[in-house]
């Protein structure tokens, strides 16, 4: 199993002194955050993305691709009957597959919870409808790149929309493109009513990609969530993409989360 980590766990560090951390401690890949890179990810070129992929495989360490797409601009959105706002969305998922492309990575993981919801006098099935039309669009221009969107069902807490791996894979059926498939996460599987294991093996068909951590919103191994179950459903499906630990809770300290999180995640992966 290749293990990776977000780049904004290192909260304040530009990205060579983080790559290079993250290569010492012993990772393989490193997930990037657009809006650390520009406060507005709708300016980053491909030139620039292409330094930054640069910069990573410098240090030893694959660029894994994006994640946290839409926290800025935030008013772009998912589901909305705005058609001016969907096009908008559109052409900015479309920028982000040349920007994770430009940058070697091949997966690009669509969370942003609010950029999803539906509103009180919205019928589901259209927005249902709308999501797929977007992300049809953009995964047809990723899938050109050798991109893939990982879409990921998020807790209820987060969003009213695709709160559930099989939910999230109605979605993927109906978009029907190969470059449009599952992301899974143990903080958000933790909101459903199934085991995760039982998620993970009955999503082996559409996992593109992997997120480590915590209800607590911390690291593998920080908190409450036993992860030997979890390793031993990954290993039986046959998932051999990247593990990534993705944190919320950014203390006590990136050198901390990073090295205690592989740490953990080595011995439950190799036991």
């Amino acid at each position: 199993m290749k293990f990776a980590i977000c780049n904004e766990t290192y909260q304040g560090w530009d990205f060579s002194k983080t790559c290079d951390h993250v290569a010492e401690t012993g990772y393989d890949g490193i997930e990037v955050a657009p809006f650390t890179i520009k406060e507005d990810p709708r300016e980053i070129t491909e030139e620039e993305a292409l330094r930054y992929g640069n910069t990573a495989k410098s240090a030893g360490l694959e660029v894994v691709g994006l994640h946290w797409l839409l926290v800025k601009p935030g008013w772009l959105h998912l589901t909305t009957p705005d058609d001016l706002l969907r096009k908008d969305t559109i052409a900015f998922g479309k920028h982000l597959a040349r920007i994770c492309s430009a940058m070697g990575g091949r997966v690009m993981v669509w969370g942003s919870p609010k950029q999803r919801d539906l509103a009180g006098d919205w019928i589901y099935e259209d927005a249902f409808s709308r999501a797929a039309d977007v992300m049809s669009e953009i995964a047809e221009t990723a899938g050109s790149l050798g991109v893939t969107i990982a879409m990921e069902p998020l807790g209820r807490a987060e969003t009213n929309f695709l709160n559930t791996a099989a939910e999230t894979i109605r979605l993927i059926q109906k978009v029907d493109q190969e470059a449009f498939r599952l992301h899974l996460d143990v903080k958000a599987m933790s909101d459903e009513t199934k085991s995760i294991p039982d998620i993970i093996r009955e999503s082996r068909d559409h996992t593109a990609h992997f997120h480590a951590n915590d209800p607590n919103l911390r690291g593998p191994g920080f908190g409450e969530v036993k992860f030997e179950p979890i390793a031993e459903a990954l290993k039986e499906s046959g998932y051999d993409g990247f593990v990534s630990v993705e944190v919320f809770d950014y203390s006590p300290d990136p050198e901390t989360i990073a090295t205690q999180s592989l740490e953990y995640l080595r011995k439950t992966f190799e036991s």
